[in-house]
């Protein structure tokens, strides 16, 4: 097979990996909001089940953003995107999106899930204003059962990655910015 053979093949492979990673919470059937709350709930249920150790994050955080649906993908150059709510004091006080791009040694698509919790006061006011942002050195923990009792924040902040479907092979660097949304 010669190398215009292969590269067709992996595009072949990788444009319905991708497909799949960033339209996986797209349902034109149920309202946007309503759908969005209803998935941040559903969500929220999915990581205590996988690790009921997330309930001591839960109580005890300042605040936390939920990304039910993050799609990403890559070939060389990555990128992914998510919208979320964003939670104080029990209830939902406006919504977020991610963006990230990265650069290096990645091949896929995939969507996953992610929580943001904010340790302080301080962290949770640098998220609302647009200034938080993670590079390569902000690690997440990926869900499992028992995986939060070891986890810790860095810098006032604490993530935590559920993959929902996809495949990707990823040795690269880059960051994730936000963008913070009140309710009216």
């Amino acid at each position: 097979m010669n190398i215009i053979n292969k590269q067709r093949a992996i595009l072949f492979l990788l444009v319905p990996m991708i497909l799949v990673a960033g339209c996986s919470g797209w349902n034109p059937d149920k309202p946007n909001q309503n759908q969005s709350v209803n998935e941040s709930d559903e969500t929220i249920a999915r990581f205590k089940k996988m690790d009921p150790s997330l309930n001591t994050f839960f109580d005890r955080a300042y605040g936390f953003a939920v990304f039910s649906n993050v799609g990403k993908g890559a070939i060389i150059v990555g990128g992914a995107y998510g919208k979320g709510k964003v939670y104080r004091g029990g209830r939902i006080i406006g919504s977020a999106s991610m963006t990230q791009v990265t650069v290096g040694a990645q091949l896929g698509g995939q969507s996953y899930s992610e929580l943001i919790f904010f340790k302080d006061e301080k962290a949770f006011d640098r998220f609302k204003s647009n200034k938080l942002e993670f590079d390569a050195q902000v690690s997440a923990v990926a869900a499992k059962y028992g995986g939060a009792a070891s986890a810790s924040y860095e810098d006032g902040v604490a993530v935590f990655v559920m993959t929902k479907a996809g495949l990707m092979f990823e040795a690269s660097v880059g960051g994730q910015s936000f963008s913070y949304t009140p309710n009216p």
